[in-house]
């Protein structure tokens, strides 16, 4: 893919790799990178060989955000504002999902690890949300998910100071899961997506969608009896409980139809 993109994918032992890639910007997302990601996105959920995605930069950082030298196209109002589309498309992922973060994560870096269902971080890395430096109104899905994850009194600390913090206060305030030494990040990301890989999507794929309802405030009953109705149908179960009598590791076989 070009560097003028800036977005590529990858696909390696059941884990999709997207990869934020115009380093010389710190990784910052032009229009076209926005519109793209859902892109990306849709062809990783399609394709049954891969179990979870991860969200990554290249050269060291993740994500400084937006390019705000194309914040107008970014924000038009008849498209919609993009960064908003690509952030909900990750988060409505059915997979799961996993940021990892290097150096800077600001503004619709922030947004993308947010819409992550997982945030790890190398030591070092260093997170703002940052409209009030630009006198601009941070989308609301965006501010939604960020106060869902760090509380009001947080979230109103980053966007009314657009202050960078670090990853020990990130920890403190719930905006990240682990914090790991820089060079460890690689490792422990392989590490896990290999555990979530070797568990049951059908068990994941359910919780995701049941947690995300939960914290939206929606019903669930409905979905949780459409779910053990695809437990009874699906194989996952009957072969956790036969690897767990035969003291042996599950192959687990369920995958989603193709959207």
């Amino acid at each position: 893919m070009s560097d003028e993109r800036g977005l590529r994918a990858d696909v390696a032992e059941g884990v999709g790799t997207i990869t934020i890639d115009r380093p010389a910007k710190r990784n910052a997302m032009t229009a076209e990178m926005w519109r793209e990601l859902p892109v990306l996105l849709d062809r990783l959920a399609a394709d049954p060989s891969v179990r979870v995605v991860v969200l990554t930069g290249a050269g060291g950082d993740f994500c400084a955000g937006a390019d705000i030298g194309e914040l107008a196209d970014i924000n038009r109002h008849d498209e919609g504002h993009l960064s908003t589309k690509a952030e909900e498309a990750l988060a409505a992922f059915p997979k799961p999902t996993i940021a990892a973060i290097e150096g800077f994560c600001v503004g619709g870096g922030c947004q993308l690890a947010a819409a992550c269902d997982l945030r790890f971080a190398a030591e070092g890395a260093r997170f703002g949300i940052t409209p009030a430096k630009l006198g601009i109104v941070y989308p609301a899905s965006a501010t939604t998910r960020i106060v869902r994850l760090v509380g009001p009194a947080a979230a109103k600390y980053l966007l009314y100071s657009a202050d960078l913090i670090g990853t020990e206060h990130a920890l403190r305030i719930g905006l990240l899961d682990e914090v790991v030494p820089a060079a460890s990040l690689r490792t422990r990301i392989a590490e896990f997506t290999a555990t979530l890989a070797s568990r049951s999507l059908l068990t994941q794929q359910a919780t995701k969608e049941i947690v995300d309802a939960i914290a939206a405030g929606a019903p669930v009953e409905q979905r949780v009896r459409a779910w053990l109705d695809e437990v009874v149908a699906g194989g996952d179960a009957a072969e956790g409980v036969a690897a767990f009598l035969e003291r042996r590791k599950p192959n687990f076989t369920w995958s989603a139809p193709t959207r």
